[in-house]
């Protein structure tokens, strides 16, 4: 399951995906520092790659 964190900082809003995986562990998978409104599809998209790495292998 991807999360999303969203902590603010010097720069403006920041994005971090992670998923958490068993044995307590947390992976960021990416993080950005939001310009518009919405998160953009391709941010989303190479988090998604990302997490199928993670459960894949």
């Amino acid at each position: 399951m991807l999360e999303e964190l969203r902590p603010r900082g010097s720069e403006g809003q920041g994005r971090s995906l992670y998923c958490s995986q068993v044995a307590r562990r947390v992976v960021i998978l990416h993080a950005f520092i939001k310009k518009t409104q919405s998160t953009p599809m391709r941010d989303l998209a190479l988090a998604r790659r990302r997490l199928k790495e993670v459960h894949d292998g």
